[in-house]
């Protein structure tokens, strides 16, 4: 299976995230998928889907960009930009996340291992939190 198959897995992952597609997502997600959401949280494949099947995460636009794939045998680790506009119990849940995604093959194709979201992005920083002025001079 080539990159473009893992591509095109992600562009289905993607979709059904959008559209809160559970029966698709239960296809792409392994039996021991992880979630680890931007806050930390850790999530079974059964809570991820559950967010979408109780009605408490609800999407309305999600796409994954700047994809960049890697292959190790059967095994592919995808980095995206994820960009999501959703409530979570009627709260807004928008923004820009870096996504580390993991894929395995399987019989049927691709399958998702793991997700790793972080963030939300921003511009990085000009220089580390607590660099003084007469640390930059000392560097210069």
């Amino acid at each position: 299976m080539t990159e473009n198959d893992v591509l095109a897995t992600l562009d289905r992952f993607a979709a059904a995230e959008r559209t809160a597609d559970t029966e698709t997502l239960d296809g792409l997600l392994t039996a021991d998928f992880v979630g680890i959401g931007p806050l930390g949280f850790v999530l079974t494949k059964e809570q991820w889907l559950d967010r979408y099947r109780s009605g408490s995460l609800v999407p309305s636009a999600f796409d994954l960009v700047d994809v960049s794939v890697r292959r190790y045998g059967g095994t592919a680790v995808a980095t995206a930009v994820q960009k999501q506009e959703m409530t979570y119990h009627g709260h807004p849940a928008n923004g820009e996340f870096r996504a580390v995604l993991v894929l395995s093959e399987v019989d049927s194709g691709w399958a998702l291992v793991h997700c790793q979201v972080s963030g939300p992005l921003g511009p990085p920083p000009s220089r580390p939190p607590n660099f003084s002025a007469a640390q930059s001079q000392a560097t210069s």
